[in-house]
């Protein structure tokens, strides 16, 4: 029997939701050896997404914890400042704390989203606009706006810079078992555009 529409709309709603949810996890801070694990038991479908996917559970399965920790700090935190700036405002103007913070304010306040207290970084980290993504597509926010609200957020904040960012991710000097995971964020990244045009 063949499943309706409604549901195949939900499950693929429900993985976009998922990815989103990985790639903010994975960019937030080094991930524990039990993500590692879960993340080394994807399998990849066929097509160009699914053997990114599979190439990233290869490199989790491979990943030893304290060398990613050490990865990640090396690309995004560092002596300073690491490899990558991984903020909207340092890609789109060259420093912190510009117009697309304060524009990305407005809209988080328009959505109900608060600042946790306990994170430190401005809210226009990639990882930050991974999760607000996951949470517009799950409708975390209240009555959700659907896919005009999620293509709102996504043009606004994401189209202008991440796929940039994941691409420099992809070819970091530091980047090992985050090499698949820039690879990943920026097909993410070129599905949503297009399927956002599309629809």
């Amino acid at each position: 029997m063949n499943r309706s529409a409604e549901t195949l709309i939900e499950d693929v709603e429900g993985q976009r939701a998922e990815i989103y949810s990985l790639m903010g996890r994975l960019l937030a801070g080094p991930p524990p050896p039990e993500t590692l694990q879960r993340l080394g038991a994807a399998t990849g479908e066929a097509g160009t997404f699914g053997e990114a996917v599979a190439a990233l559970a290869t490199a989790a399965r491979q990943a030893d914890p304290q060398t990613v920790g050490e990865e990640y700090h090396q690309l995004f935190i560092g002596l300073g400042r690491g490899e990558l700036v991984p903020f909207a405002s340092y890609y789109l103007t060259g420093f912190l704390h510009e117009k697309p913070l304060a524009r990305l304010r407005h809209d988080l306040r328009a959505l109900g989203v608060e600042r946790d207290p306990a994170v430190k970084e401005p809210e226009d980290h990639i990882a930050a606009l991974m999760e607000v993504m996951a949470g517009l597509i799950l409708g975390r926010f209240g009555a959700t706006g659907g896919l005009a609200q999620q293509q709102r957020f996504f043009d606004d904040h994401l189209a202008p810079w991440a796929r940039h960012f994941f691409r420099d991710l992809e070819t970091a000097e530091s980047a090992g078992f985050y090499r698949p995971v820039g690879r990943l964020g920026s097909l993410l990244m070129e599905i949503e555009s297009t399927a956002f045009v599309m629809t």
